[in-house]
C-alpha cells in the first residue's frame, strides 16, 4: 500500500467539481462515528471502478492536517 507525502485536496477537489460525482460524503459521518473505537477499521471494497481511489482522496483531503480543506467540506 501506498503512503501519501504532503497529501493535499486536489485529487478531490478536481473530482468534485467535474461534470458526474457520485457523492460518498455520508462516509464522512460514519467515520467520524467510530473512529475511536475498536470498530474504527473500514473497508472499502468495490468493484473496478466504483470510485475507491476518489473516496480515498476524499477521506484524505478531510482528515489531513497538511492542507486547508474546509472550504470545501462546508456543506457536509
Amino acid at each position: 500500500m501506498g503512503r501519501f507525502l504532503n497529501p493535499d485536496y486536489s485529487a478531490f477537489e478536481t473530482a468534485l467539481n467535474s461534470e458526474i460525482y457520485i457523492d460518498k460524503t455520508g462516509l464522512l459521518a460514519y467515520t467520524n462515528k467510530v473512529i475511536n473505537t475498536k470498530q474504527a477499521f473500514i473497508c472499502n471494497s468495490r468493484p473496478r471502478r466504483f470510485g475507491k481511489s476518489v473516496t480515498a482522496d476524499m477521506l484524505t483531503a478531510y482528515y489531513s492536517k497538511g492542507c486547508d480543506s474546509a472550504d470545501i467540506f462546508a456543506d457536509y
